[in-house]
């Protein structure tokens, strides 16, 4: 891409919406995962801790617990290293909080701290894509570990109940392996039959990069871990009919069969068996397995460099965190870790997005309140009613929060302010009108930080995406030129071609969403999807091809 290319202009500012943040989506299909996964990991620490009678250790069990909101998404494998690195950055994070806590009762020093330990773990999420619930975990629970009384003696112990939540929270999301082993391969698989239908029955940009999105995450889960077993061999038939759909927008099935399939693969029983047209996947498809970590860890490496558009936003964070805490101290509040929580939960990939997550975020906070003042009578009857409440909040909190984000920020704030009651009762007053007045000062000092920093990477990201994608796309021509080039390699550039155009059209809506940014080339990035959708589809047939003539050679 030459520096000296001219793109037309666009306006430095848009307009921010007020409704269409707030509308409902359709719920996640696995919702109920991590929301049971956090209740048992939740309740095991908390019904001990009630046995001894030591329920004001509470908050460092339930930052390990926390922990198994994480991971559901990815292979076991994959997912018992990814929920091993979370407890371990969860323990490292609560180690910096209670040592901080420990050594100064500054509420300037502390705020600092909690500042920077959110822009870190901003910056870390966003670079490794842990996935949701992304950093607001980490900050909330270190920052309210900041605020509470802390003797440095007492650290090691602490730390090592978080630990050992950490370790049940492991436990939980890591052992339904040994009920259903490929479960999250079934799952994604099936997303990609349902999207590609969706495709087929609605054709259009937005169905098709839906679909594109869903067909890589079920190649990633696919390829990147376990060995290439029958049941594997089979789904990963099915992922290339959902290709196939999307890239010639008919393919071997139709969205009936597609989205039948995807029940059958949902289901107990056995993975569905399609039609013999993909049967040339073969034991050497296993090859690429292996790379899967060491292209991760070049990714990662990548997102840190000092030119990385994650570091605006960290910066964002850093900012924004030290405004709300000590906007909050100034207005009177002792302990304002909410502001900074609020603060850190704004900043999303662009201005846009971080607007969007501030009228979610204050309308769902405010809502919580109210339903806080409500069962806060109930909550301080027994010590029971109010563990009850705790699981009974942090459930629906993901039940809801699939849907909007604000939904959801209605159970999880009288949740977190449940939470509180386990080391001691509050007056009401003071915790409703500080968790109020915490929230609105919280999302002001958020969206001011948003539009200060501004985030001119974007653009550049956008245009290493573009490159990326017309080099992908050059690759796969090659390879269809090629009278030589055999199944796997064909099947290697599509879903290369495939991981590029996924990365250019996040790469355009990010840098769509910033201000202030340099005019984007938009005419461009089109131009290149359409292109590459049409290479998609040349893969596909002649895959197609290529599978007929093995079989009809087989025979």
């Amino acid at each position: 891409m030459s520096d000296t290319t001219t793109w037309p202009r666009q306006p430095s500012v848009r307009r921010l919406p007020l409704v269409a943040p707030l509308r409902l989506a359709r719920p996640s299909d696995m919702w109920f995962k991590p929301a049971l996964s956090v209740v048992v990991a939740t309740a095991v620490p908390d019904l001990l801790l009630y046995a001894v009678d030591r329920l004001d250790l509470v908050m460092y069990t339930m930052a390990g617990s926390l922990c198994a909101l994480y991971g559901h998404s990815l292979p076991y494998a994959r997912r018992a290293r990814a929920v091993a690195g979370v407890v371990l950055g969860m323990v490292i994070g609560m180690a910096a909080a209670l040592v901080a806590a420990s050594l100064t009762g500054s509420t300037a020093v502390l705020i600092a701290v909690g500042a920077l330990l959110a822009a870190v773990q901003k910056t870390l999420c966003d670079a490794t894509r842990i996935g949701p619930p992304g950093p607001v975990i980490f900050t909330f629970v270190t920052s309210a570990a900041l605020f509470a009384p802390q003797h440095l003696g007492e650290v090691p112990g602490h730390l090592a109940l978080t630990l050992a939540g950490g370790a049940v929270a492991w436990l939980v999301t890591a052992g339904p392996a040994l009920l259903r082993r490929e479960g999250p391969e079934r799952r994604a698989t099936a997303r990609a039959l349902d999207a590609a239908a969706a495709h087929l029955t609605h054709p259009g940009p937005r169905t098709r990069h839906a679909a594109a999105v869903a067909v890589h995450a079920a190649w990633q889960t696919l390829l990147g871990t376990g060995r290439p077993t029958p049941a594997r061999r089979a789904l990963e038939r099915l992922v290339l009919h959902a290709e196939a759909a999307l890239a010639t927008a008919s393919g071997p099935g139709t969205p009936g069969q597609l989205r039948a399939w995807a029940r059958e693969t949902r289901a107990r029983g056995p993975v569905p068996g399609t039609s013999e047209e993909f049967s040339g996947i073969g034991t050497d498809r296993a090859a690429p397995r292996g790379t899967g970590r060491r292209e991760a860890r070049r990714a990662l490496l990548h997102r840190l460099t000092p030119g990385s558009p994650l570091l605006p936003i960290g910066a964002r964070a850093l900012l924004g965190c030290a405004l709300a805490g000590y906007a909050s101290q100034a207005v009177g509040v002792g302990r304002p870790y909410w502001a900074i929580v609020t603060a850190a939960a704004l900043f999303q990939a662009n201005v846009t997005l971080s607007w969007h997550r501030a009228v979610q975020r204050t309308l769902g906070n405010l809502l919580g309140v109210l339903v806080f003042a409500a069962v806060l009578p109930l909550s301080r009857l027994t010590p029971l009613a109010l563990i009850g409440l705790c699981l009974f909040f942090g459930f629906m909190a993901e039940a809801l929060i699939t849907r909007n984000y604000w939904l959801g920020s209605i159970a999880v704030t009288p949740m977190a302010l449940l939470v509180l009651e386990f080391a001691g009762t509050h007056p009401a007053g003071e915790l409703i009108g500080d968790r109020v007045l915490d929230t609105v000062i919280g999302a002001a000092a958020g969206l001011l930080a948003t539009m200060l920093v501004t985030n001119r990477r974007a653009a550049g990201r956008l245009e290493r995406a573009l490159a990326a994608t017309d080099r992908a796309r050059d690759r796969a021509v090659h390879a269809l030129a090629a009278p030589q080039t055999g199944p796997d390699a064909l099947d290697a550039a599509r879903r290369g071609l495939t991981g590029t155009l996924v990365e250019l059209r996040e790469a355009d809506d990010a840098a769509a969403g910033e201000w202030w940014q340099r005019s984007l080339p938009q005419e461009q990035v089109r131009a290149a999807e359409q292109a590459g959708h049409r290479t998609l589809a040349a893969t596909a047939t002649r895959r197609a091809s290529m599978a007929r003539t093995l079989e009809n050679g087989a025979v």
